[in-house]
């Protein structure tokens, strides 16, 4: 257990920070969220992801104190959601998925604002922008419109403002959707920090390796239920996915393709390819190259597939992330 300098326990790491219990929430007849539930540790990564429509904005955007659920419950920082709203306020930044700033003012004038909002101390305010502006790259056109900004540049301020009254959780809903390479690099390296830095992170994307480079943990949204969670071992492990390997030949026939399941029981043809599932891919590569060779097959092509969030994702949904 660490200790801070006053000598008062810092929250361990396997504490929750966020605890959501059978959270609803229903529009009119649509039942948007069936009673979900899940908990976040202190200084977790935590990926919700989910094709369209499954529920990851409405997840956020509750948590977040925007929207009222129906039912259920909601732990945020070790405050009740319902019963003490303006002290999960305190707790929380929130980057939403469209760009909430001023376009007429400044980025300087924006985050003067925002920072205003959660009572920052106006000598501090000035001290936390002026390094949230050098952090993302941005110190240079400070006090150029935003509306002058590129989309890339809009998103490092729209992550700024969120950061201002140093949140022991960030929620991020799709934070790096169309833009530039430049702007997505300093974003990861300001989440990498913030990470490192034990900060609470609760992400949506619809960009796969964006949750397999930073989550600790991933909850899998479809149609209003978390249908899996767990950290990509165990998404992997629970998804039952084999990791494959697809080899192309130049005279595959019917009776060899006999032949070489008698000695290969886990496979599947397509078309001229034999697709051999694997539970260890070093060690049986070399011998279904052997046992091809044997049988007489010319093989012209050795694809690798291995399990990666994409396959892991279908594989549970049914669906591609984007559907």
């Amino acid at each position: 257990m660490a200790y801070t300098k006053n000598n008062k326990k810092k929250i361990p790491y396997y504490c929750n920070m966020i605890s959501v219990s059978n959270l609803s929430k229903k529009y009119d007849s649509v039942e948007a969220l069936k009673g979900i539930s899940f908990n976040i540790k202190q200084g977790e990564f935590f990926g919700l992801l989910g094709p369209n429509g499954a529920g990851k904005t409405t997840t956020i955007s509750i948590m977040s104190t925007i929207l009222e659920p129906s039912g259920g419950t909601i732990n945020i920082a070790g405050f009740d959601l319902k019963k003490d709203p303006t002290e999960c306020k305190k707790n929380i930044g929130v980057v939403p998925q469209e760009i909430a700033l001023y376009n007429d003012l400044s980025a300087y004038d924006n985050l003067m604002f925002w920072g205003s909002l959660y009572d920052v101390p106006t000598t501090e305010l000035k001290l936390r922008i002026d390094e949230t502006l050098k952090l993302f790259g941005l110190s240079e056109r400070k006090n150029d419109k935003v509306k002058t900004y590129s989309g890339g540049m809009k998103r490092r301020i729209n992550i700024a403002s969120a950061l201002l009254h140093k949140p022991k959780i960030l929620f991020m809903d799709e934070p790096t959707v169309g833009i530039d390479p430049q702007s997505r690099n300093l974003i990861f390296e300001v989440l990498e920090k913030l990470h490192k830095e034990g900060m609470t992170i609760v992400y949506t994307t619809h960009y796969m390796e964006e949750a397999e480079r930073f989550c600790d943990r991933i909850g899998i949204i479809d149609n209003g239920e978390i249908i899996a969670q767990g950290t990509l071992e165990e998404l992997k492990s629970l998804s039952k996915i084999q990791e494959t390997i697809v080899v192309s030949f130049t005279n595959l026939t019917d009776t060899l393709y006999e032949q070489i399941s008698k000695e290969w029981k886990n496979i599947k043809r397509i078309e001229d390819s034999i697709q051999f599932f694997s539970s260890d891919i070093k060690s049986d590569l070399s011998v279904i190259i052997l046992k091809c060779n044997q049988a007489g097959l010319a093989i012209t092509h050795i694809d690798i597939q291995k399990v990666n969030l994409e396959t892991i994702f279908l594989s549970l949904t049914g669906k591609q992330l984007r559907d």
